[in-house]
């Protein structure tokens, strides 16, 4: 689209800016296109006396949607701009602001579309990459402002409170908030350990077996505590006694080893039972983890899946709750025993002697300060290690289901190198963070053999003073080994902790986020839906650009529709709208009179046939696959669906017919075989209202026959919604529905239409040069013996 020839003339009308040679691509602008400068220090060549930067938009295309670079820039008293290769040479071009003047904003496939208007023309055109597309808006916001102050009456520039900037990327912040949406979203929140403690949602219906368990845990710690303080009278009351020449009392020696022996077949016993009842909680709770968080991922809208890889998903509820249940089974139960271990070990130690129990805690708190520094980098280390270890997954997730283009194209060894890379990625980040953990870990057990070393010095000394006896001696020893061998486990389970913080963190990402599409609380209850759809006043935007706008639409039940427009003109958005994809913006979407957000998302959608460009079939036999709406339709009312379908007669060529098994996502079928058993699959639940998404486009002209009968038979008594290039394919359609960036520009039949030669004229006319033009085409090819034969264009 070129500017309107007029504008020209008054272009050059405007004072000679252009002379001011200043080089403006190169200004410096932040990723927002903000100046950088705060007062527009870099425009004081340019600007008149007292004259401020009020707001600026770096944009990156021409008018005819070529690359390049430029910049636009609002004054308090006018608009200024420059593009690299201007018709009109490098320098500025300049409106002053007074009233009637309009900046539109638009955007359309994609693109952003800046028009300054006065009351006669379009004097300029802008067009840049919808990145740009937020300080856009609020350039136009500013020059509305700009241009309302001119008026008489008008608030001064003193007096308006215009909204604060982010320090970081210079957006608007949102009324009565300090915090930048744009920043929040970019910074990753800090993984911290108390998140495990929301695990307990998932354990508390298992709180009984866990108290049994805990007091399992409690009475074999206790247990195992016995043996060592046996060893007090076995060296004093009978090794030491029979140095010193007493006998030996075999009675009493049988008495403490039967102790030992009691006390070790308790500690085992009441072990297993421990281990086994937890173990069993844990994997139950996993189980339940695994369920709910998958459950909630269905309940979700498409938005979300639109931004998240198959592979990270996959990894989140697979390998980060198999994480998790590995924590709850066995690390979390050690670290429960070793806090045990060491509070009743303490306990014995200061019953027996205190100061050397003081000097037995001298490593403790150096070891606890090297716990609390390493948690941080091991909690971000192990974090980054799931998002690199994901980037592993996706590159498996986008191969293995697209095997058939990889080797299609020979790309096997640049899928290699992409696995190889991400693998040595993970790989780099492990290294770095094993160099921290390794280094921990011997450090805790230098500091324990330290502690044990000052133990043996100064109980040797207290033994040569006569405050204890060896047997409290060699007690203390063995009391010691366990309690920092219990220290040590400790300080090991810290790698074990921040792995499963940082597992539960990406699962409970999932289970936070909330649907764009919420079922009411109360909803209305529909048993029988006649088909009658209402679109009023339309509206929706992907984020910040506009798809839809004011669109009003009344379809009656039992009526066939065809969308027809161009690529980006709102057709599929509209259908995900009506099928509750996503949630309009603004207006509302009316079936039999009933907003469709007041019913239940799973009730509506029991109502709505969907057959698709690409049909997706499951890994399953053909029946499972036609009778997935309706599981427990019988074996007849599956074939009857498929007889209707056209699909009977090649399904039956089957080996196992209906039984035949379906690879991945089809394969082993055609693209109309696959076609025709969605179609049967959409025949079976006997839809009220139906959707047919390009449904024959991607298919030969024999085989769209087939599928034309098949959707002949699938329309008939159905609110039908159907979108097709093939404008040939909708002659049967009651009404065609034109839309044009978003908008219904035409509604009424084909003949209708074609006479007014309007927007769908245009469209019709379009596809038939083409048709004759390929038709032209192929007959050259057959003519130069490159074709055996010309195939007829499937287009009108």
């Amino acid at each position: 689209m070129g500017e309107n020839p007029h504008s020209r003339a008054g272009l050059c009308s405007m004072p000679p800016v252009a002379e001011i040679q200043t080089n403006m691509q190169h200004l410096p602008v932040n990723a927002s296109g903000v100046l950088t400068g705060p007062d527009g220090t870099e425009w004081r060549a340019v600007l008149a006396p007292h004259e401020n930067v009020l707001e600026a938009l770096a944009v990156d295309l021409s008018a005819d949607l070529r690359f390049q670079t430029g910049q636009i820039v609002l004054t308090d008293q006018r608009l200024l701009s420059r593009m690299d290769a201007d018709p009109q040479g490098p320098g500025l071009r300049q409106w002053p602001l007074a009233p009637g003047l309009e900046l539109r904003l638009i955007d359309h496939g994609g693109v952003g579309t800046l028009e300054l208007h006065d009351a006669r023309q379009r004097l300029a055109l802008w067009r840049f990459t919808l990145g740009a597309q937020a300080q856009a808006l609020r350039l136009v916001q500013r020059f509305e402002r700009q241009l309302q102050r001119l008026q008489p009456g008008a608030v001064s520039a003193d007096d308006e409170q215009t909204a604060p900037l982010c320090p970081s990327c210079h957006t608007p912040l949102p009324p009565d908030s300090d915090e930048c949406p744009a920043c929040a979203r970019a910074q990753r929140p800090q993984t911290s350990t108390w998140v495990l403690l929301r695990l307990w949602r998932f354990a508390h219906p298992y709180r009984w077996q866990l108290a049994a368990g805990f007091g399992l845990t409690l009475a074999s710690t206790a247990a195992t505590l016995v043996p060592p303080y046996l060893t007090i009278p076995l060296m004093d009351d009978i090794l030491i006694p029979f140095q010193n020449g007493q006998q030996i009392d075999p009675a009493l020696v049988l008495m403490y080893l039967g102790g030992l022996l009691l006390s070790a077949l308790a500690a085992w016993g009441l072990g297993w039972a421990r281990t086994y009842i937890l173990a069993l909680v844990s994997e139950r709770i996993g189980a339940d983890l695994r369920t709910t968080t998958y459950e909630h991922l269905l309940k979700l809208s498409l938005d979300y899946f639109g931004g998240k890889r198959t592979g990270d998903l996959m990894a989140r509820i697979g390998s980060e709750t198999d994480r998790i249940n590995v924590f709850l089974s066995l690390h979390a139960l050690d670290f429960i025993t070793d806090v045990l271990m060491i509070c009743m070990t303490a306990a014995i130690l200061f019953s027996i002697n205190p100061w050397l129990a003081l000097v037995t805690l001298v490593p403790l708190p150096f070891i606890g300060w090297m716990i609390h520094t390493v948690r941080d980098r091991l909690r971000t280390g192990f974090e980054k290690i799931d998002r690199v270890w994901s980037e592993v997954t996706n590159v498996l997730a986008d191969t293995i289901p697209g095997i058939r283009v990889v080797k299609a194209f020979a790309q096997e060894k640049r899928e290699a190198q992409r696995f190889h890379d991400a693998n040595q990625h993970n790989l780099e980040v492990n290294d770095k963070l094993n160099r921290t953990w390794s280094l921990f870990t011997p450090t805790v057990s230098l500091l324990t053999e330290i502690g044990l070393l000052v133990v043996w010095g100064f109980g040797i000394w207290l033994v040569s003073k006569s405050q204890i006896t060896v047997g409290v001696l060699t007690a203390f020893i063995a009391y010691i080994g366990r309690f920092y061998g219990r220290l040590d486990s400790m300080s090991r389970i810290v790698s074990v902790t921040q792995k499963a913080a940082a597992g539960a963190k990406r699962i409970f990402d999932i289970l936070d986020h909330v649907s764009n599409v919420p079922d009411p609380a109360q909803p209305v209850k529909v048993d029988k839906v006649q088909g009658a759809i209402g679109l009023r006043n339309l509206g929706f935007r992907y984020g910040s650009r506009s798809v839809i706008k004011g669109l009003e639409l009344d379809i009656r039940p039992g009526e066939m529709i065809g969308l027809v427009g161009h690529s980006g003109s709102g057709k599929s958005t509209l259908v995900n709208l009506i099928c509750r994809f996503y949630d309009v913006s603004e207006g509302s979407i009316q079936v039999d009179g009933i907003d469709i957000r007041r019913m239940a998302v799973s009730d509506y959608r029991r109502h709505i046939g969907l057959v698709l460009q690409e049909p997706f079939l499951f890994f399953g036999t053909i029946a499972e696959n036609i009778a997935y709406g309706k599981p427990e339709a019988t074996r007849a009312e599956i074939v009857a669906a498929a007889r209707a379908a056209h699909a009977h007669e090649f399904i039956l060529r089957l080996p196992h017919g209906y039984d035949s098994l379906v690879g991945e996502r089809g394969q082993g079928l055609s693209g109309g075989e696959r076609q025709r058993i969605s179609i049967a699959r959409a025949l079976l639940i006997d839809p009220r209202i139906l959707i047919l998404d390009e449904a024959t486009s991607a298919v030969d002209t024999e085989t769209e026959k087939e599928i034309q009968k098949a959707l002949d038979n699938l329309v008939q008594g159905r609110t039908t919604i159907a979108i097709a290039h093939r404008l040939s394919t909708l002659r049967k359609a009651d009404r065609l529905v034109v839309m044009d960036r978003g908008e219904v520009v035409e509604v009424g039949p084909h003949d209708e239409l074609m006479e007014k030669q309007g927007a769908y004229w245009r469209l019709y006319e379009a596809q038939a040069r083409r048709a004759e033009e390929d038709a032209q085409a192929a007959g050259i090819l057959v003519d130069s013996g490159l074709l055996h034969s010309a195939h007829p264009a499937g287009n009108p």
